[in-house]
């Protein structure tokens, strides 16, 4: 059996091995013709309950060969252009070579005695960041496992900051489009489900200064505390970015934690033409990006920034086996001391694989493609009758209902519109993604592949109306 360890005997089977299966997933992307084959649960977990774990193939190429039936046939496709569904990103080159070569080294990101380089990697990325973020000399941050546990991290430094031991009084505020995790964070922080004061948008859907004012001083007078506003740049229903001048500007005024997740919107920071529209972010005190939506990174690449890196103690815990506490004056850099996690992938190497070949520009021009897009969609999506578009994007998502010609009752037209996006997807045609608003059934566009073009976007546009339009008639014909 130690010939499946990898070291010094073993790095021409590794190579072999490797190269074996990059080969079989570089066919597979030349070969897929739509982003996913369109198998049912029902259908494919047979095949994998029929997998006996306990009889090994013993081989890389069986196992590459049984991989065809129970992941590579029907896995979904981001890559393709007619992937419009959640914040997945097609990756670009530098960042899988990165990946490669992480996965092989596999450093462990959480002491200087487990990664060296990767520290140095990893802190010159965040100084990156911040100075791109514009958070000032003492700005610091670590590398996460996703938007989540960055947002979870940065209302942990928000909650500790507040210094009260009364959990009760804190009160967290975000808009009606916030990312569920800031309720999930406000939970896991023992916060009381009353903690999150959730603020109207407006009709772009982002968030009503006037009414956070309102909000906040109606905290004050309670007697409660303003911990955290967290404002989004680009919220994952509509990509609207909260107006972060004024919610800085409360920010401050109430003694709060100002918060911007940019999990989505991060990608401006690269932007040759839009950086702009994050103005304001820099007031932040801290900030969540997420490289593997808008940077075209691997899962997972995320981060949170903040001003003061001295916050950071927070999630700070000594263990003599680990960082003992020496290790502070003996300047030994160990990210441990500002993550929420001990082991640690180095994954900020794909990033810095990526702008080491690419560059910042080279990133920011796809992510413009993409905006660019979804403004052209919008427009296709405002001119044809048989659609409702909800708001005009910042970023890349448009949502959209469609409207039948004939008149029908908003239930109806609900169902139509579920119906269309479970048969599209069951096609493997094209993958859209959907959501409520306002109560009814939506169905979501989200850009953030370069290489679909508004051909694309008119064809899953027709078929979408096809498969509505079949539901709407056979059930007509049934009533």
């Amino acid at each position: 059996m130690r010939s499946h360890l990898l070291n010094d005997a073993t790095a021409e089977s590794y190579r072999r091995s490797v190269t074996e299966g990059v080969e079989r997933v570089a066919a597979k992307l030349a070969s897929t013709r739509g982003p996913f084959s369109g198998v049912t649960p029902a259908e494919l977990a047979p095949v994998i309950d029929a997998v006996d774990l306990d009889r090994p193939l013993g081989d890389s190429s069986a196992a590459l060969d049984e991989l065809e039936s129970v992941y590579l046939r029907d896995a979904v496709y981001f890559h393709h252009p007619r992937y419009l569904g959640h914040l997945n990103c097609p990756v670009v080159i530098p960042a899988v070579l990165g990946e490669a070569v992480l996965s092989a080294v596999n450093s462990s990101l959480d002491t200087w005695d487990q990664s060296a380089g990767g520290t140095l990697i990893e802190r010159k990325l965040i100084d990156w960041t911040t100075g791109r973020i514009g958070l000032g000399p003492a700005a610091d941050g670590v590398f996460t496992s996703g938007g989540t546990q960055s947002n979870l991290q940065a209302l942990l430094l928000a909650r500790e900051e507040a210094k009260t031991d009364d959990l009760s009084r804190l009160r967290v505020f975000s808009s009606d489009c916030s990312h569920f995790s800031v309720q999930k964070s406000a939970t896991l922080l023992g916060l009381g489900a009353d903690a999150v004061v959730s603020i109207p948008v407006d009709r772009n859907k982002r968030m009503q200064s006037v009414v956070l004012a309102a909000e906040l001083e109606a905290c004050r007078a309670e007697g409660l505390v303003p911990m955290a506003i967290v404002a989004t740049a680009g919220t994952t229903d509509f990509g609207s970015i909260d107006p972060l001048p004024e919610i800085a500007a409360l920010a401050e005024e109430y003694g709060a934690w100002m918060h911007v997740d940019a999990a989505y919107g991060c990608g401006l920071l690269a932007s040759p033409t839009r950086r702009h529209l994050l103005d304001g972010i820099e007031r932040a005190d801290s900030v969540t990006v997420d490289f593997h939506k808008s940077f075209f990174q691997p899962v997972s690449s995320s981060a949170v920034l903040v001003r003061d890196g001295a916050t950071l103690r927070h999630a700070t815990y000594h263990a003599d086996y680990l960082n003992p506490r020496r290790t502070i004056a003996e300047r030994i850099p160990n990210q441990v001391d500002k993550s929420l996690q001990t082991t640690r992938r180095f994954d900020a190497l794909k990033l810095w694989m990526t702008l080491r070949v690419m560059g910042a520009d080279g990133v920011g021009q796809l992510f413009d493609e993409v905006c660019d897009l979804a403004a052209e969609g919008f427009a296709m999506l405002a001119a044809d009758p048989r659609y409702d578009v909800v708001v005009e994007p910042q970023l890349s998502t448009l949502v959209y209902r469609y409207i039948p010609e004939a008149v029908t009752s908003p239930e109806d037209i609900d169902r139509a519109n579920l119906h269309a996006r479970k048969a599209l997807f069951a096609s493997g045609e094209a993958v859209v993604a959907g959501t409520k608003v306002d109560g009814r059934q939506y169905l979501k566009f989200t850009l953030l592949n370069p290489e679909t073009t508004t051909a694309d976007i008119a064809a899953v546009l027709d078929l979408i109306a096809g498969h509505a339009e079949q539901y709407l008639g056979e059930n007509l014909v049934h009533a």
